[in-house]
């Protein structure tokens, strides 16, 4: 049996992470991971907005990790076939294996990776016993749930799960390349949908290396035949939803597969658990079309690992009231509601036909045509975009005010 304060189970983004800043912090801790390498996987690509990398900053290793993603400054903003703005951007891009595995080169050696699968956790107010395939068994004051969608442990625990929207929307990547020249005349691009009716909110590109990256969100079932045509037909689909993309784009094709994942935005309940706490998708998903799960990642992760273990570990025992400290941080409270609240109106913004939400729709064109007018005159107001479809001066202000108590981090090295 081995030994150790916190282990980890989960070698995503949140795993790795805390297991970077726990390291870095001299706590003894132990991450447990199938995989030696993180495989590719279709989830986060870019990280965009001032509030969002700032909370990665906070986590002490986002220097390091952003200078393996490739940065556009300037986002170009579009609907019906207009150009809207030139807007400045913060993005950073990087597809999501890529980005798991920079956070994994930034965790110290004195960190122990065990290259299994979690088997079995017992819990108890004192000390957490951990069965791994490898016939190992690992005795840890803390376990951290970082196993983002996976459910066996979860059963295991007896934790609920509420289901609050199922298949909430779907998200859909692809490369594209431009038809008949070089390159694209774009550094990046968000362009919004033409119909509600179409149930696409909107469409991004970004360049990620020398590839030019196309996420495509789209809300529907994921047995609707609209899906199965966009496999056969991408471009042609495509076309048809987005029939005025192209004067924006110009001709391009779609050479390789589409990824596609579905998201039910859901909430695990683990109240009255001892010796376990769940970070990440491992507590609740987000919605990809709002933007905000490296948002929820980077505060639970910053929260938990500046704030709440070197407390904890300060005084005997782990029990459920000692952890549901946590849960109730009001950082990390006021970004989960802000995360659920966006998920819900950007639906809304996107499909609903009521004659508030037509307004709310025309109102964000007729800003940001506004904001374009006014942008090489030098008086426009800073309304990057946060994948939100509002701007960043609006959305920032609630994400200020949410983390604004939050503690120094670990490490000043971001």
């Amino acid at each position: 049996m081995r030994y150790t304060d916190i282990a980890i189970i989960g070698g995503g983004l949140s795993g790795s992470i805390a297991a970077a800043m726990l390291g870095r912090a001299g706590i003894s801790t132990v991450l447990i991971d199938p995989h030696e390498s993180y495989p590719p996987d279709f989830r986060v690509e870019k990280l965009s907005g001032h509030v969002q990398v700032e909370r990665f900053l906070k986590t002490g290793i986002a220097e390091s990790v952003l200078r393996r993603a490739t940065f556009a400054g300037e986002n170009w903003i579009a609907r019906f076939g207009r150009l809207l703005d030139k807007a400045p951007s913060r993005q950073f891009n990087i597809l999501y294996d890529s980005l798991v595995n920079a956070v994994r080169d930034e965790i110290p050696a004195t960190v122990e990776r065990i290259c299994a699968k979690a088997l079995a956790v017992e819990t108890s107010p004192e000390r957490q016993k951990i069965t791994l395939s490898n016939d190992e068994t690992i005795s840890a004051r803390l376990v951290v749930l970082a196993n983002g969608l996976n459910v066996g442990l979860r059963h295991q625990l007896g934790i609920a799960r509420e289901v609050v929207s199922a298949c909430h929307s779907i998200s859909i990547g692809f490369d594209v390349v431009p038809a008949g020249r070089n390159s694209f005349d774009f550094p990046a691009l968000t362009y919004f949908s033409e119909r509600p009716s179409d149930c696409i909110p909107y469409i991004t590109l970004f360049p990620i290396g020398t590839r030019m990256r196309a996420n495509l969100f789209v809300y529907r079932g994921f047995d609707d035949p609209w899906l199965r045509q966009l496999r056969r037909a991408p471009a042609e689909t495509l076309d048809a939803a987005l029939p005025r993309l192209k004067r924006i784009t110009g001709a391009f094709d779609i050479p390789g597969e589409l990824k596609v994942r579905p998201v039910d935005l859901y909430v695990n309940d683990p109240r009255g658990q001892p010796g376990i706490v769940l970070v990440g998708d491992a507590f609740s998903t987000s919605c990809p079309v709002a933007g905000t799960g490296c948002d929820k990642v980077f505060t639970d992760v910053e929260r938990l690992c500046n704030v709440y273990i070197p407390h904890w570990l300060s005084s005997d025992g782990m029990n459920a009231a000692k952890i549901a400290g946590f849960y109730a941080d009001p950082v990390k409270q006021a970004c989960d509601a802000w995360s659920a609240a966006k998920a819900f109106d950007f639906r809304s913004v996107s499909t609903a036909t009521s004659p508030y939400w037509t307004a709310q729709r025309w109102a964000r064109f007729i800003a940001w045509s506004a904001q374009g007018l006014l942008r090489p005159l030098g008086g426009a107001f800073d309304l990057e975009p946060n994948v939100l479809g509002h701007s960043s001066s609006s959305s920032s202000s609630s994400s200020r005010s949410s983390s604004s108590s939050s503690s120094p981090s670990l490490s000043s090295s971001a």
